[in-house]
């Protein structure tokens, strides 16, 4: 195998990232870009994104695999099966400090009708931004001070979750 046969990184830094947050007692949360090919509430689905809990306390039968993320949860007192594909996942952060990873939205062209190009700029990969402090060059999930009305679903144990920003292309921000 040669590294174009290699397949998506994204999975392993989801595992990643989700064992940090669990070693570090913080709640790892997945923000994902819906389309007909996941499977969540469309009921808690704003401007097709959602987030969710997946911390061991709010799921049950958790997988994080190399192509779906499985699991159960309650929304509403309702057990619900959740199956979000990989490329669908669009952050994965601690909920307690923001401090995660954001992936590449998906190409538009791989969208349904039931979304459109205009209608997913609203993403989770705007967020990203570089906090340089003298000891701390990491990458950071900051919110956007300025977002208003676009929020995702509250989990049952949970707060509700940081909004969404409108925004374009993802880009990074030197904050000092």
């Amino acid at each position: 195998m040669n590294a174009l046969d290699a397949g998506s990184t994204r999975p392993y830094l989801i595992r990643a990232l989700y064992e940090w947050c669990a070693d570090n007692g913080l709640t790892p949360y997945v923000a994902v870009q819906v389309d007909e090919t996941v499977q969540v509430p469309r009921e808690y689905v704003k401007n097709n994104e959602i987030v969710l809990n997946i911390s061991f306390d709010a799921t049950s039968s958790l997988k994080l695999g190399n192509d779906f993320i499985e699991f159960k949860a309650r929304f509403a007192g309702s057990a619900r099966e959740i199956i979000v594909p990989i490329s669908r996942v669009i952050a994965i952060y601690a909920r307690e400090n923001g401090q995660g990873m954001a992936f590449p939205s998906p190409a538009p062209s791989a969208l349904s009708g039931t979304g459109t190009a205009s209608g997913l700029t609203g993403s989770v990969s705007s967020l990203i931004e570089v906090k340089d402090g003298p000891s701390d060059g990491r990458i950071q999930l900051v919110p956007d001070a300025l977002t208003s009305g676009n929020s995702t679903a509250p989990t049952e144990d949970s707060p509700e979750p940081p909004k969404t920003p409108q925004g374009g292309r993802p880009s990074l921000k030197r904050v000092k």
